[in-house]
């Protein structure tokens, strides 16, 4: 039984997700920041067409995470109050897929 149980467990599909930690520019970690992703730069520039439609907001450890999303390339907006992430940092790597890809999002 147990060899059945460790193979149930492998074929288990796992999902590409994304987790971002948003931190100020002094290392603060930064609860209730809106976390936006887009999959052109177009589309970021103009603040348009989100991957959700919904705002979500970092948890209080400043982490958010996507589940389910494209294994490819994001750009992300990351704000709270007049801070947010417009100097740099603002596109990923092509994610792995069927991983949980990790980055920072710096917010000055």
């Amino acid at each position: 039984m147990v060899a059945a149980a460790h193979i149930t467990s492998q074929a288990q599909i796992f999902k590409t997700q994304l987790r971002i930690t948003v931190i100020d520019d002094l290392g603060n970690i930064q609860e209730g920041a809106t976390v936006k992703l887009f999959t052109s730069e177009k589309d970021f520039k103009a603040e348009k067409n989100p991957i959700l439609p919904e705002t979500k907001l970092t948890n209080k450890k400043g982490i958010i995470i996507f589940k389910e999303i494209e294994a490819r390339e994001y750009w992300v907006l990351a704000e709270k109050g007049d801070k947010n992430n417009w100097g740099g940092g603002i596109k990923t790597d092509p994610l792995m897929e069927k991983k949980v890809n990790k980055i920072n999002i710096v917010i000055d």
